[in-house]
């Protein structure tokens, strides 16, 4: 009888210790973005008529699941729609707002939620709102008469007129995106690197005339792919440099049907975000400053573009809050949305703030029917987690990884790891992804830099088929477990991690 021996896993070598530190875990790595897109407002966070509805029409449930999902900021109101957004429609008497064209998604907006909601929303949520201004069809003035309204007290025009609607206190948002995806053609109002530059400039003036301590937002390009990627940064931070806090970064992922290569989007974001940190210290280089601009990722998710349930309405039917870009996730998604979480946290020194687009049923890890359920994707799992227990000190790993190739894209490391380490808790957590689409994967970790060390938890997510999905009637069978192999003994953590999967491991540490 012969009998065929099983291969060993390939094993992944890592290095802890809290000496060597990349930055801070920053809250605003976990934001997230509501545009008026689709059923993301309207039967998403909002629909009065719902039988969990609260007294101003949010969905009680939708704000749970916020809370739950532990997101930090909220970018508001878009995204492509910003662009034609006149802020004044959504704002006074809802029965005297007009009912405008959004022409961005080729639909009709009824201007039921608009800045006072959203900001009403927001504290219910408990998180910070992140204005986006529309420089595409409009410019400076109503950009710094949306920011008076939002964040003067009162005794002006504007101010009092919020007042009067409702709100006696300004609402203190910090965060500003000086519009969005300007270099983009499907853009209104789009403009190349020069025009846009001198406008966000001429904007971020203005604005700080009324608060000197905003923190604003530059467009970057749209994406790495786009043709005007690298020198569009240039330009545009030629001509705002000194007036801007960040700039921003977008980014999506599809599987196109090679599962290895969809799982190597992490080794992507990474390489982007570098390319835009060089841009950025170019530029600082030539204008020999002393200030650092970051990085805004304000736009990041798996999005599979190409498919049917992204194509916008056309022809005469404008429909309010039409079925759009509602992707059902796998768990192979989730294990990619876990994995960007993962390099975002790599990259904290840089990156300071970041929005998981978008929020309800748009791309979203929260999904609603209207006047039904809510229930959470697949993608939902490692937001949440890496949320709630990242904190302290994003640590600086030593990896040596086994490497796995797909599609276009070779030579990538299998194990994509980071750990974070708050001293006060005296606690560590490693965040840690295998990223081959086949093989299991051995984590041999040294953490005697650690102390003596033990786990408090250890969670995995995967699923015999990594194209599972959840759905209204099944979001719980695939969850995450605690069927992962754990061990941590005389300064070294093991660890099996199975193919196509993420895993967090929480550890206690001491001297």
């Amino acid at each position: 009888m012969f009998f065929v021996a099983t291969p060993e896993p390939a094993t992944a070598k890592v290095t802890l210790d809290p000496a060597f530190t990349v930055g801070p875990v920053r809250r605003r790595t976990f934001g997230a973005f509501v545009e008026h897109l689709g059923r993301c407002v309207y039967t998403g966070i909002f629909e009065p008529n719902h039988p969990d509805a609260d007294e101003d029409g949010f969905r009680r449930d939708v704000l749970g699941l916020t809370r739950e999902l532990g997101v930090s900021t909220v970018r508001y109101p878009g995204g492509n729609f910003v662009s034609g957004y006149r802020w004044e429609d959504g704002v006074g008497p809802k029965d005297q707002r007009p009912v405008r064209l959004d022409l961005a998604w080729h639909s009709t907006d009824p201007n039921l939620v608009g800045v006072d909601e959203f900001a009403a929303w927001s504290a219910k949520a408990g998180v910070e709102p992140m204005m986006a201004v529309n420089l595409g069809t409009r410019g400076i003035q109503e950009a710094m008469d949306l920011l008076e309204y939002c964040n003067i007290d009162g005794g002006t025009e504007l101010s009092d007129q919020r007042r009067a609607n409702g709100a006696p206190d300004g609402y203190g948002i910090k965060m500003w995106c000086l519009g969005n995806e300007m270099d983009g053609p499907w853009q209104i109002g789009h403009k190349n690197a020069l025009e846009y530059g001198r406008l966000a400039a001429d904007t971020a003036r203005g604005m700080r005339m009324i608060d000197p301590d905003l923190e604003l937002v530059a467009c970057g390009s749209s994406g790495p792919t786009m043709g005007t990627f690298g020198e569009w940064e240039r330009v545009v931070l030629s001509e705002t440099y000194e007036l801007v806090d960040l700039i921003s970064a977008h980014q999506y992922f599809e599987d196109f049907g090679d599962l290895q290569e969809h799982l190597a989007a992490g080794h992507k974001m990474d390489a982007f975000i570098k390319d835009i940190v060089s841009h950025i210290d170019h530029v600082k280089s030539v204008k020999k400053s002393t200030k650092q601009v970051n990085i805004s990722f304000d736009e990041w998710n798996v999005w599979h573009m190409s498919r049917a349930e992204s194509k916008a309405p056309s022809g005469k039917d404008w429909p309010v809050a039409p079925v759009l870009l509602e992707d059902t996730y796998t768990v192979a998604d989730a294990v990619v949305v876990g994995d960007l979480l993962v390099t975002l946290l790599k990259n904290t020194d840089r990156v300071h703030s970041a929005s998981l687009a978008q929020l309800v049923n748009v791309i979203a890890p929260i999904m609603t029917e209207p006047g039904g359920r809510a229930w959470k994707q697949t993608t939902f799992h490692p937001f949440a987690l890496t949320s709630r227990h990242a904190a302290g000190t994003v640590l600086q790993l030593a990896v040596e990884s086994p490497l796995v190739s797909g599609g276009t894209t070779a030579g990538v490391a299998a194990l994509s790891a980071v750990a974070t380490f708050d001293a006060d808790k005296g606690e560590a957590v490693v965040f840690a992804v295998n990223r081959s689409a086949t093989d299991a994967l051995t984590l041999d970790a040294a953490v005697a830099g650690l102390g003596n060390v033990r786990v408090l938890e250890a969670l995995t997510y995967a699923n015999k088929d990594p194209y599972w999905q959840a759905s209204a009637d099944d979001s719980t069978s695939v969850e995450p477990s605690e069927n992962v192999t754990v061990k941590a003994d005389g300064g070294r953590l093991t660890a099996e991690f199975p193919a196509v999967s993420w895993s967090m491991i929480r550890l206690a540490v001491g001297a």
